[in-house]
């Protein structure tokens, strides 16, 4: 499952595309230079059940570790990930 993201330098978001169709989509807004909100987590039927959510928030860590910024998971689908990971924490 490949994960793509886009970013205008305000917004972006993380999603997912089935046969050219976007069937899961995790959105955030930059907070100054240094962090990012996660605010929505959307997963379609055709995701259910395969880990698509967790996979997103999952890249937004990667992005937070390699560009040393911090998340803001007010998302609570995100903010859940967050609570039972603890290993990705750091980011936080």
């Amino acid at each position: 499952m490949e994960i793509l993201q886009e970013d205008n330098g305000k917004k972006g978001k993380f999603y997912i595309l089935v046969n050219n169709v976007q069937e899961a989509e995790m959105t955030y807004t930059w907070a100054g230079t240094d962090r990012i909100i996660i605010d929505h987590t959307e997963v379609n039927d055709a995701l259910k059940g395969k880990k698509a959510g967790k996979q997103m928030v999952m890249k937004a860590v990667e992005l937070a570790r390699a560009n040393n910024i911090k998340i803001i998971p007010l998302c609570p689908f995100a903010n859940s990930v967050f609570q039972k990971t603890p290993e990705i924490r750091d980011v936080l």
